[in-house]
């Protein structure tokens, strides 16, 4: 992505310019000017629709399916619009003061956002800028006067926004008080790690699917004037500035230069002219071309100087031949059967294809032109064949679907393919590997999680942590305001809660919240460790170990919309048994800075010392540091968001906080293992309460020599209960990344599980009591037919907070000990001292610590004169 995106303005003016920045990134194009003649042919484009234009969604929908990127849309027009519209083509324009008017509903919706701010602040856009956390964020500047500087393109990248800039303050001429010079804004974020200050650059084939053509050097002014004039311009380490052709024939046409992701290195995508791009008059300095590219080539070739009679030249002059082949070769496809099959039937059809192709002077850019034309589209067909074609085609069964293998251990296809999130009618599936057929690579990725890009959030929330622990109250309260949008005087309460919370609750709620205590208590309770070990190692040698609880702990409830009582109880109830002193609950307030009653009743419960009434990364910080009204802690538990988690292992590696945290997090998942005494809707049941957390959920079944009959009774009752549940738009989303993986014995599941180590595993098996002996990795196991991960999460008594993200391997779920710390002591008579001083001397002085040694030796001494 570009460090800039240029707005253009009404009157288009320099086509240069234009041009120029159609190489290096989307341009915003106001609506007025969606169809306009004069945008570069191979412009990408944000139509931007402002507050004055109020277009239908058929003239949207127009829009996209005539090859706009992306439109732009005022909040009035998008809550119409989002679920209608695929969120990854839309973006949301916001006036900067009504960032928190967004509904989780429109900034899910969406796949980002262009907000309008009277200036640039970059601390000030960082922050809200969180609202849309992994959504592209673009800021305007209403007073555009005058251009920004490249300090300020960079500091928002950093900030994780790209600017955007109005065309008349950009110029190809250097930069001077009115205008920014193109090349320099693109390059504002872009560092180099070579001393000579030069920047690697991938040189590519826009003509040949972005194949490679070699490895160049780029400076600022070799960007500038390719930027400027289209043409391939490099820096040589030892001559300068290198026009690429320019004595040999063999230029370049720029069409599009990118920045990586690092900002360290570039691409150019070029039509390479003449002999190629490499000095051996080579195409590329990678070898040879192949695949579709040579064969183009060859075809090419062949259309010149086939000989008069043969095969080709027939091909290439006879159409009814080349048409019947090309039917031929497609009948065959269709009929194969086995991997080698189609992909020998798939070759041969492409040849006739692409002879077809060049026979009328389509090349294989222009077929990929289309086809990226054909992904943009919105409009879909109905997707019926033609009248002559329905009779012929081979029906295929459900169990040709589902014993399609990776014969050779390729990776298997996925049974069925992902459910488009956006259509209502379609299934919702999970797709089906069995592992028997899986290579050690496909197993490795059914293995896998998302990457939880940890050194991002880190950075991210390194600001709000050190403001409050700089600033204090002040910066929590100012946190809260913007982030929870609630205006408090003060952000501590103290016991008693609401004393009217327990009236506001419903008897039934109260007496299950009562009762959900007392089975978590009893359980925890039971975990206690009274009295200490004592061990004589040796005669006069007691070694002793003992519990003591940690003093203070801060217990992250998540809140704010929701209502989580539970996790007060889970974090609460260990802590109060440990016998804490000091239990600090954290929780954001709702938007009228209160606390839900249920919250507070559970905190009455566990016997709080304090609530702080704060969520996300200030919160993690006000516990890690304190401030002057929060205590500090000495570890911090619960769950929360990437911002909590991140802002918990900011802390934890902080050795002025002194402050420990339970356990990394991840997104919440589940894997069940069922056979043949699965019921179909318990087991349906259980994946969708994990599906319904979040869209990253991850939700796993692992069937024990089921049929396909049997698997598919389980799809569909995902997909009927999950119809009819409130959340049904999150399962979606999570259901169509889930997956099914059939295996062929109980040992073979249990192995897959253990690989795996899921934060829940339930066990639908016929002895499921057995098999949870050979259980080694997962959070917390629910055993047999009638134990529901429900059960667990509210009242069974475990405790619902679980190691995710495969860390089952190494960690334990929240229990008592975790609140508690084990002091060892050692007492030694004299005569035991006898017996171990000699030893302990002997190995302090094989370590070369004479001081140990001593004062052993000093004791021993005074023992034989005694």
């Amino acid at each position: 992505m570009s460090a800039f995106l240029p707005l253009l303005d009404a009157d288009l003016g320099d086509g240069a310019l234009l041009n120029a920045l159609a190489r290096i990134g989307p341009l915003i194009t106001p609506y007025e000017l969606r169809n306009s003649s004069s945008l570069p042919q191979n412009a990408s484009r944000y139509i931007l629709v402002d507050h004055d234009s109020s277009p239908s969604a058929d003239e949207l929908v127009a829009i996209l399916d005539r090859g706009a990127d992306k439109v732009i849309l005022p909040l009035s027009l998008a809550k119409d619009l989002v679920g209608t519209l695929p969120a990854e083509r839309l973006l949301l324009l916001l006036d900067v003061a009504n960032v928190s008017t967004v509904s989780d509903k429109i900034r899910s919706g969406v796949s980002g956002v262009l907000i309008k701010t009277p200036s640039v602040d970059v601390d000030f856009i960082g922050s809200f800028s969180r609202f849309f956390q992994g959504s592209s964020v673009h800021v305007l500047p209403v007073d555009s006067s005058t251009p920004p500087s490249r300090s300020t393109i960079r500091a928002l990248a950093g900030a994780g926004t790209v600017l955007v800039i109005p065309t008349p303050l950009l110029t190809l001429s250097p930069t001077d008080a009115k205008q920014l010079n193109v090349a320099d804004a693109f390059l504002a974020n872009i560092t180099s790690d070579r001393p000579d200050g030069l920047f690697p650059t991938v040189v590519s084939s826009y003509l040949e699917g972005e194949r490679t053509l070699g490895l160049v050097y780029s400076s600022i002014e070799s960007v500038r004037e390719s930027i400027a004039t289209g043409k391939g311009v490099y820096q040589s380490r030892k001559h300068g500035l290198w026009r690429k052709g320019e004595t040999s024939g063999a230029t370049q046409d720029v069409v599009r230069i990118r920045v990586d992701c690092d900002s360290d290195a570039l691409e150019f995508s070029v039509v390479q002219r003449g002999a190629g791009f490499c000095h051996l008059d080579r195409p590329s300095c990678f070898g040879e071309v192949n695949g579709l590219a040579a064969l183009e080539r060859t075809l090419q070739a062949r259309l010149v100087s086939a000989p008069e009679g043969s095969y080709t030249h027939r091909l290439f002059n006879d159409p009814a031949l080349l048409s019947s082949k090309i039917m031929e070769e497609a009948d065959e496809l269709c009929r194969a059967e086995t991997k080698d099959q189609v992909a020998f039937e798939a070759a041969d059809l492409l040849y006739f294809a692409l002879t077809r192709c060049v026979a009328a002077g389509v090349t294989v850019a222009d077929i990929e032109r289309s086809l990226d034309a054909k992904a943009k589209k919105v409009t879909r067909r109905p997707g019926n064949a033609k009248p002559q074609w329905t009779q012929q085609a081979p029906a295929a069964t459900q169990s040709d679907a589902s014993s399609t293998r990776d014969a050779g251990g390729a990776k298997p296809s996925p049974v069925p393919a992902p459910t488009p999130a956006d259509d209502a009618d379609a299934p919702i599936r999970m797709r089906t590997y069995d592992l028997a057929a899986a290579s050690r690579e496909t197993r490795a990725e059914l293995l896998r999680r998302p990457v939880l890009k940890s050194d991002e959030m880190i950075a991210k929330v390194k600001p709000i942590v050190d403001a409050v622990r700089e600033r204090g109250d002040a910066a929590l309260l100012e946190f809260t305001a913007r982030f929870d949008r609630a205006q408090l005087s003060a952000s501590v309460l103290r016991p008693p809660f609401a004393p009217d919370a327990a009236a506001q609750l419903s008897a039934e709620v109260r007496a299950a919240i009562d009762a959900a205590y007392a089975n978590i208590r009893t359980f925890h309770q039971a975990q206690a460790e009274g009295a200490a070990l004592a061990v004589e190692t040796m005669p006069g040698v007691v070694c002793s170990r003992f519990a003591r609880p940690i003093a203070r702990v801060g217990l992250y409830v998540p809140g704010g919309t929701a209502v989580l009582p539970s996790t007060a109880l889970m974090l609460g109830v260990p802590a109060q048994v440990a016998g804490c002193r000091e239990i600090v609950l954290a929780t954001p307030p709702r938007a009228d800075g209160s606390v839900s009653p249920e919250v507070l009743y559970a905190a009455q419960l566990v016997g709080a010392s304090a609530i702080l009434t704060a969520g996300g990364a200030q919160a993690v910080a006000a516990l890690a540091y304190g401030t002057e009204t929060v205590p500090k802690v000495d570890k911090i538990f619960g769950p929360g968001n990437q911002w909590v988690t991140a802002a918990k292992m900011l802390v934890q590696n902080d050795t002025d906080a002194l402050v420990a945290i339970d356990m990394p997090a991840g997104p919440s998942e589940v894997l069940v293992i069922a056979d043949h005494t699965g019921d179909p809707a318990f087991v349906a049941a259980d994946l969708l309460s994990q599906a319904e957390h979040g869209v990253d959920s991850q939700v796993v079944l692992v069937t024990v020599n089921l049929p396909d009959e049997r698997i598919a009774a389980i799809e569909a009752e995902v997909d009927a209960q999950a119809r009819a549940l409130p959340r049904v738009d999150i399962i979606r989303q999570s259901v169509p990344k889930s997956i099914i993986v059939k295996t062929r014995s109980v040992e073979e599941a249990l192995a897959f599980s253990n690989d795996y180590a899921p934060e829940h595993l339930i066990i639908h098996l016929e002895n499921a009591s057995e098999a949870v002996a050979a259980v080694e990795n997962a959070g917390s196991v629910f055993v047999g037919p009638y134990s529901p991960e429900s059960c667990g999460d509210y009242a069974s008594g475990t405790n619902h907070t679980l190691p995710t993200n495969g860390y089952a391997r190494q960690f334990s779920g929240v229990n008592t000990l975790s609140f508690q710390k084990h002091i060892t002591s050692q007492e030694v008579t004299a005569d035991g001292l006898k017996g171990l001083g000699p030893i302990v001397a002997t190995l302090a002085d094989c370590e070369g610590l004479g001081a140990h040694a001593n004062a052993v030796r000093i004791r021993l001494r005074a023992l034989t004169q005694s």
